[in-house]
């Protein structure tokens, strides 16, 4: 009914719905941070809870009204404490940077000092990159990646905090394809009496599935985003030992945003649902496996993977030995049906605007029904594009990205996604 009535009331917009839709059906999604909601996701994402402004909490609003949006947020937050076993949990945050901001905030006290994971090594920007605002208004200090191995090499990171003697440490990244050990990283926060923080964005639905170590029971806070392998709206939550709810909810409202997005907190609820339900295990479980069967299709390939390989949901691919940036990768796959991001590899000779690899993911993989045997075809199909889809001079080959775009069509086809939606 809502696309009917945008068709009547704004074509132009309806013909640019109907385009991505077609583009969502008929590509590959292979960036790690996206994923396919839920019919349910997108309805409450749409519904009528839009209408309301509902600053405050629930029981604490500041406008008249909100006896649903109490029911609401109360149910979002109940779903979510269950589902990661956190003592408090704040759902109104719109987006995975506002959540850190609003933990920091809590926290620190500007000027404070933070260790975290470098971007150049697989972190993200708002951990204390010098052009966000975590590297302006506190003290930034970074870990890197062991040089011999590209993993994280916790009595480094020991060493390291022993001499920054930082406020706060950041675990979590947005490319590092392995298992990242909370415990270890609590008994180093303790050695320097450092706070510690988990931002799982990433790795989100696989410890909600315990398909990886938890943070939950190691962290003053956890921040995440709600999509990604959660699968639910694109927004963010925070939770956080009972000793921080009060200085987390303060933080958030009214310290870094005002009215919450009450539809987005109700996609929310829905996603929280979803992933206590049966099957969302064995979803998660399956991201893994397909991960690392198309990171094993790779390899086979000649790729070099940062690591040699990957225990989640994503990959980390340097292209140096192929000859070609990651940016002309990922513009070449995109020709050929398949998305992805072009991505920064520990120790990028190339600016990021270029940058030296690609991340391949699978989440949106997984939840078109796909397994092994097709992330098998879709790493030849990488290979076939980086090797043949380009003259060597950074021209396209128009055939060969024609003939995998014909493939990846059939192949999406197959594993279909909203087969009768309306566009």
């Amino acid at each position: 009914m809502i696309n009917r009535t945008l068709r009547q009331t704004d074509p132009e917009l309806a013909r640019i719905l109907a385009a991505e839709l077609e583009r969502q059906k008929t590509t590959l999604m292979l960036i790690p941070s996206e994923n396919y909601a839920s019919r349910a996701v997108m309805a409450a994402t749409g519904s009528i809870f839009t209408n309301k402004y509902a600053e405050g909490y629930p029981g604490r609003r500041y406008y008249n009204g909100c006896e649903y949006y109490d029911q609401l947020e109360q149910l979002a937050i109940d779903r979510a404490k269950r589902l990661f076993g956190a003592d408090h949990v704040n759902v109104q945050l719109h987006t995975g940077s506002q959540a850190n901001m609003a933990a920091y905030w809590a926290l620190l006290k500007p000027g404070d000092k933070i260790l975290a994971m470098s971007v150049a090594q697989g972190g993200h920007l708002t951990h204390g990159d010098k052009v966000n605002f975590s590297g302006q208004l506190y003290e930034t200090h970074f870990y890197g990646l062991d040089p011999e191995t590209d993993r994280l090499n916790y009595d480094m990171v020991a060493e390291q905090a022993r001499e920054v003697r930082p406020r706060l440490i950041i675990a979590g990244a947005s490319a590092y394809p392995r298992i990242i050990d909370f415990q270890r990283m609590r008994e180093i926060a303790d050695e320097v009496g450092a706070y510690l923080m988990a931002d799982i964005a990433h790795i989100v639905g696989l410890v909600a599935a315990e398909v990886h170590p938890d943070p939950v029971p190691y962290c003053e806070v956890v921040t995440s985003t709600t999509h990604k392998t959660l699968r639910g709206p694109r927004g963010a939550l925070i939770m956080c030992k009972e000793k921080w709810a009060t200085a987390i909810d303060r933080a958030v409202f009214p310290g870094v945003q005002a009215g919450p997005l009450m539809q987005i907190i109700a996609a929310k609820a829905v996603a929280f649902k979803e992933a206590q339900e049966f099957g969302f295990r064995e979803y998660q479980r399956q991201i893994v496996r397909n991960a690392q069967a198309l990171a094993n299709s790779l390899l086979e390939e000649g790729f070099t993977l940062v690591t040699g390989g990957t225990d989640n949901h994503l990959m980390l691919v340097d292209l140096r030995n192929k000859g070609i940036t990651g940016r002309l990768a990922a513009d070449l796959m995109e020709m050929a049906g398949m998305v992805v991001n072009k991505n920064l590899i520990p120790n990028d000779p190339l600016p990021p605007t270029e940058t030296s690899g690609i991340r391949p993911g699978t989440p949106g993989l997984t939840t078109r029904g796909m397994k092994e045997a097709e992330m098998h075809q879709i790493g030849k199909w990488i290979a076939r594009v980086i090797h043949e889809g380009h003259d060597g001079q950074g021209n396209p080959n128009e055939k060969v990205l024609a003939q995998v775009r014909q493939q990846v069509r059939e192949l999406c086809e197959m594993f279909p996604i909203y087969e009768d939606l309306e566009a």
